[in-house]
Formats: C-alpha cells, sequence, structure tokens
C-alpha cells in the first residue's frame, strides 16, 4: 500500500487548502469527514447500528443522521461519544483503505480532523502532517469566513485536539501563519520528500516512521 500521510489541523488552520494543493501535484486524498457523511446519509451503512444504540429519535425526518443532535448527545457525554467513535471510525477506516487500494496515487494523503485523539495507529499512518498557525489566526479567520462570534469559534476549537497536541504527533509541519505563496512554498518542498519516501517505502515494504522534524 502507498505511502500514507495523516492531515490534520485545527478549525481554519487552512487544513483544506494544502489537501488540495497536494492533490493539484498528485497526491491522493481520503476526506474522513467526506466519507462519515456518506455512512451517515439516508440509507448509510452505519445508521442501523447508530439507531440501535442511540435510538430512532437520531435521525432527520428524511431518514439521515440529525447530526446536530447527535453532537448534542455526545458533546458532554463521554461514554456516548466512545459509542459513537466505536460504530464510526473502523466503518470509516475500511472505506478509507478501500479507496486507497483502488487508486494508483504514488502517495496519499488521510484528512483526519481527530487524529490526535484516535492515535496514528487506527489508520496505519506512516507520516503525520500538521497544519498549524497561531490560534488567533484561527478564530479571525473562521470568523470572517462564517460569520460567527468569537465566543462560538473558541467552543469550537476547545471541542478539538489543544494545538500542542497536534504538534506534539507531528512529523511533519506546514505553518500557515503567512502568505500564500509562503504555504506554497512549503507544500512543493513536501511533495517530493514524500515521493521519495514512497518509493523507499515500495521498494523496501517497511513503513517510513523516521526523520521526524
Amino acid at each position: 500500500m502507498s505511502l500514507k500521510v495523516g492531515l490534520t489541523g485545527g478549525i481554519g488552520s487552512g487544513k483544506s487548502t494544502v489537501a488540495r494543493a497536494f492533490v493539484a501535484l498528485g497526491a491522493g486524498l481520503v476526506d474522513t469527514d467526506k466519507i462519515a457523511h456518506r455512512l451517515t446519509a439516508i440509507g448509510g451503512e452505519a445508521l442501523p447500528l447508530l439507531t440501535e444504540t442511540f435510538g430512532a429519535e437520531i435521525l432527520a425526518a428524511d431518514g439521515s443522521l440529525n447530526r446536530a443532535l447527535m453532537r448534542q448527545k455526545v458533546f458532554a457525554d463521554t461514554a456516548a461519544r466512545r459509542c459513537l467513535e466505536n460504530i464510526l471510525h473502523p466503518l470509516i477506516r475500511a472505506h478509507a483503505f478501500a479507496e486507497i487500494a483502488a487508486s494508483r496515487a504514488p502517495w496519499w494523503l488521510i484528512d483526519i480532523p481527530l487524529l490526535a485523539a484516535v492515535g496514528r495507529e487506527s489508520y496505519a499512518l506512516d507520516r503525520v502532517l500538521v497544519v498549524d498557525c497561531p490560534e488567533h489566526l484561527q478564530i479571525e479567520r473562521v470568523m470572517a469566513r462564517s460569520g460567527l462570534a468569537e465566543a462560538e469559534v473558541v467552543a469550537m476549537m476547545s471541542a478539538q485536539s489543544s494545538r500542542a497536541k497536534r504538534l506534539a504527533i507531528a512529523d511533519d509541519v506546514i505553518d500557515n501563519s503567512g502568505s500564500l505563496a509562503d504555504l506554497q512554498r512549503q507544500i512543493a518542498a513536501l511533495h517530493p520528500r514524500y515521493l521519495k519516501m514512497a518509493s523507499i517505502q515500495d521498494a523496501s515494504g517497511q513503513s517510513i516512521r523516521k526523520n521526524r522534524r
């Protein structure tokens, strides 16, 4: 299987911009959020288990998962959140690996917003790439694009893993506190490194987990 790089970053960090840039250079991309949406859409594979565990009231009128209600149920209930994760994460992983197996991309980004919580071993990642910026920039960017109040953005950030926890698991870090040109330079420098790692891994059959930045 190709080199797998876990991609994560806090809200407003620019993770989606980074993912699109790598895809434009030829990398494969698995978006675990999109997989989760498919699994919980009408007729989704996860819905029977979710309704069995949490009750039919978690369904919206159209038969899909009422995501807002589900978030409310698990926000302050650790046991409920673990039940949700135990249902969704194995299905998400299976679909992610199926997407990778079906493609010939030279290396893969797996976009995992909760990577710091679920751990790199869950996806057998070879590298972890964190898109980072100061928290005040996260707040400014999210407020600008969403119109949310600062307190709402801070609450969203507090529900995610902390910046320190994300950086602690990073093999590579992209600093997105500067200009778009600076961001693109970092991406352009990392892509050939990942291509080289992928070729070494393909030749040796061993995971690349050394030379942490």
